[in-house]
């Protein structure tokens, strides 16, 4: 069976969690302290970063990468459309969450009022809290511009750039931090894609020392 050393509320794991689930691809979790450097972690990934997945005798790191090995190797079911144009707008939205929401937001947010607390690594950073909350405002705008536009985010059927936007936002409405009420069509979209059998494990993550609100794993929220 696989293994994936994560951390649960990590986008960059879950993006990795949704595709092994959406592809039916059976997988232990061990939760990993990589903050810790611990030398055992190090070995597998030098990096001293998560996700790590141990599959078919093979110790892979950085989940753009995994995400990309898992559709080539398991193509069903397809995560990414067959034309090249199409190929390239599913990794435009996917860098565009682990790249500038993950700087803009992500970081501002997740890893002020979680990270730090679990690395007792001090107190959230005001300032960098509320360059957070006025830049998620942005994005949410965005992805309501595309999908006024698509059906899904890079398109008409759902792909990678759908996972790794959910697993940022999945993420952050764990510690109450999206605004849905912001609009009306980026929450349906989310409502959409939290309804998928993928989603279930996410949904049911407990963080110790934090308590998700009430809608975090309501289906019809």
């Amino acid at each position: 069976m696989a293994k994936l050393y994560h951390v649960p509320l990590s986008p960059f794991c879950r993006k990795v969690r949704l595709s092994l689930a959406e592809k039916k691809i059976e997988c232990e979790l061990i939760e990993e302290r990589y903050w810790e450097k611990g030398s055992d972690f190090m070995r597998r990934n030098p990096a001293g970063k998560v996700p790590v997945l141990r599959i078919d005798n093979k110790i892979m790191s950085e989940s753009a990468a995994i995400c990309e090995w898992l559709e080539e190797k398991y193509p069903e079911p397809p995560l990414m459309p067959r034309s090249a144009d199409a190929r390239y707008e599913v990794r435009r939205i996917v860098s565009w969450f682990d790249d500038k929401f993950h700087h803009e937001v992500t970081s501002k947010l997740l890893y002020e009022r979680v990270n730090k607390k679990i690395m007792k690594a001090g107190f959230p950073d005001s300032g960098n809290v509320k360059s957070g909350a006025k830049a998620i405002k942005y994005h949410i705008d965005y992805m309501a511009w595309l999908l006024d536009h698509r059906r899904w985010l890079a398109g008409d059927v759902m792909t990678l750039a759908d996972f790794a936007a959910a697993a940022h936002l999945s993420s952050l409405d764990y510690i109450s931090d999206v605004d849905w009420n912001r609009s009306q069509t980026v929450k349906d979209w989310y409502a959409k894609i939290k309804s998928r059998p993928a989603f279930r494990n996410i949904l049911a993550d407990q963080v110790p020392g934090f308590t998700p609100p009430p809608q975090y794993a309501d289906l019809d929220f």
